[in-house]
């Protein structure tokens, strides 16, 4: 198997264990009182990301040799995912849930950046493609997941206007 079906197989598992997590996060939120918001835009993030995913497993040749050191910034902003997902615990949701009066994260990388999973995955979507060799790809969907990435800060952020800071 190529190492660019290896790395697509990884991505794609990683993306589907993070929907079930996310998913179960959403219900035990929603139960607590919280509801969704800008759900207009959901439809579009997926579909960016799905179709980024699916556009690098048909247009790059499956014998393409990776940057290797592309490939490492890659895998640094898989770490920084986890970090994200780590520190927003149970609120991590790939929709936005808002609960009611709970305080807004200020730990981990919200002690530096307002939005730092949005820059991770603007990074993944950029750095992958451009790890092998894709750059029409990188700047297409980067260029299409700053748009809904755009929308959906908009929506978020009216979401979170007058949340308590944690302590």
């Amino acid at each position: 198997m190529s190492v660019l079906w290896i790395v697509l197989l990884l991505v794609a598992a990683q993306r589907l264990a993070e929907l079930v997590y996310a998913r179960r996060n959403t219900r035990y939120l929603l139960a607590e009182g919280a509801y969704e918001v800008g759900a207009a835009h959901y439809p579009f993030l997926v579909a960016v990301h799905a179709l980024w995913l699916l556009s690098l497993a048909l247009f790059i040749p499956a014998e393409t040799q990776p940057v290797w050191w592309l490939l490492g910034v890659f895998v640094v902003l898989q770490a920084l995912r986890l970090w994200v997902l780590a520190t927003l615990g149970r609120f991590w949701t790939t929709r936005i849930i808002t609960l009611p009066g709970a305080p807004l994260v200020r730990r981990g990388p919200y002690r530096f950046l307002r939005h730092p999973n949005y820059l991770v995955v603007a990074g993944e979507i950029a750095v992958l493609p451009l790890a092998f060799g894709a750059w029409e790809i990188a700047v297409i969907f980067s260029l299409a997941n700053a748009a809904v990435l755009a929308w959906r800060i908009r929506c978020e952020e009216r979401a979170l206007i007058g949340r308590p800071l944690a302590r």
